[in-house]
């Protein structure tokens, strides 16, 4: 049985149908759809494609010497302090999410010039964690 919908998104309206298999016992496959094709909204006559997922916003890029959290968590060890050398890729800091640590490391050679949290700070994705100068 095929049904006609009027479905709006993001406030475009988009007419479709859809087909119900009301009739099919449960262990029988529903056959394959086809690949998605594209729908004009009513009344419009341009082809919109598929909808995507919204872009996912990134991290601030980190500047000269700047180390950002590259995800949310919460910091779980500092292991370089202010005034230290550190050697590029050297790990400084470790943050933990959903029971997994990752390893924070250093993009270059220098000295850590400032540590902007402490352990046990809950940080956001892209917060300036620490600095090297």
């Amino acid at each position: 049985m095929k049904k006609y919908l009027r479905i709006t998104v993001n406030s475009m309206t988009y007419d479709v149908v859809a087909e119900i298999f009301d009739d099919i016992p449960s262990n029988t496959p529903i056959p394959p759809t086809p690949a998605l094709r594209s729908a004009a909204p009513v009344g419009g006559s341009a082809a919109v494609a598929a909808a995507a997922p919204p872009p996912r916003s990134a991290p601030p890029a980190a500047g000269a010497g700047e180390i950002r959290a590259p995800l949310s968590g919460k910091v779980v060890s500092i292991d370089a302090a202010p005034g230290a050398s550190v050697a590029a890729g050297q790990t400084v800091l470790t943050l933990e999410a959903m029971k997994m640590n990752t390893l924070i490391t250093t993009p270059a050679a220098g000295t850590v010039a400032a540590v902007h949290v402490r352990p046990g700070d809950g940080v956001e994705e892209g917060q300036l964690l620490m600095q090297i100068g």
